[in-house]
């Protein structure tokens, strides 16, 4: 048998693999969030190389239907999340009208010196001294979105001294009678780095969403920034326009 001959049937066999996972998948034989049988299980099942399952599983984690978890294994995705820019960034409220059961953890909250990013969005001198709150936010108990957030010390005192868990949007709301204008949206994929690798239990270097938001006071001015890396496998940017 030629070599060209072994390469289709070796892609042949690949496809009939991943037919047969995307088939159990979208049948529900793996439930959403459902943990996937290991790739040495997967392996002897088929009666493939590990290194071929493997191969297929990428494949399946391109198309949206599984994703992986360092040191964790493979899971079935479930249904993306829906981040409209319109909403005004409210993460908790979002979730809850998707039928969906969201949570933050606070991570640190610390005085720092701006990135050099943070200071190029807010067009300040760089190093200047912020205010940073670190937070992830997890839906229905899978850890989706890694959050800095940064804002003037001055402009929200005594902030730490609040539950940071809750919509900051609503925080400044309500304690400190502050209300948001516009918001300015960047969108940018990227590569996750080691912080939000971390809490979102990804590879460093592995795809992410990065949302570069700018809060604006009803006066125009610039009041604070967030940095929002999401798991590229766990969100959809869905806007509406409307005629």
């Amino acid at each position: 048998m030629s070599n060209a001959g072994v390469g289709s049937e070796s892609r042949g066999r690949l496809r009939a693999v991943q037919l047969e996972i995307r088939k159990r998948v979208r049948g529900k034989d793996y439930a959403a969030g459902a943990r996937l049988p290991s790739e040495r299980d997967l392996s002897k099942e088929f009666g493939m190389p590990r290194v071929s399952v493997h191969e297929c599983l990428v494949q399946l984690e391109a198309e949206g239907l599984i994703y992986r978890e360092t040191n964790r294994g493979w899971y079935v995705s479930p249904p993306r999340f829906l981040y409209n820019p319109q909403s005004k960034g409210h993460f908790t409220l979002s979730a809850e009208q998707q039928g969906r059961h969201p949570h933050t953890r606070v991570i640190d909250k610390r005085v720092v010196a701006a990135p050099e990013q943070v200071a190029e969005l807010l067009k300040l001198p760089a190093g200047t001294e912020m205010a940073r709150i670190r937070r992830v936010r997890s839906i229905d108990g899978r850890p989706v979105l890694y959050v800095e957030h940064y804002y003037m010390p001055c402009v929200f005192p005594n902030l730490f001294e609040h539950d940071l868990s809750v919509s900051l949007t609503e925080l400044y709301r309500d304690k400190y009678d502050f209300h948001y204008g516009r918001m300015r949206y960047q969108i940018i994929p990227t590569a996750v780095r080691e912080a939000a690798a971390r809490v979102l239990r990804l590879a460093v270097g592995s795809p992410a969403l990065l949302v570069r938001r700018v809060n604006h006071e009803r006066n125009g001015a610039v009041s604070d920034c967030d940095l929002e890396y999401w798991r590229h496998d766990a969100v959809l940017v869905e806007v509406e326009v409307d005629d």
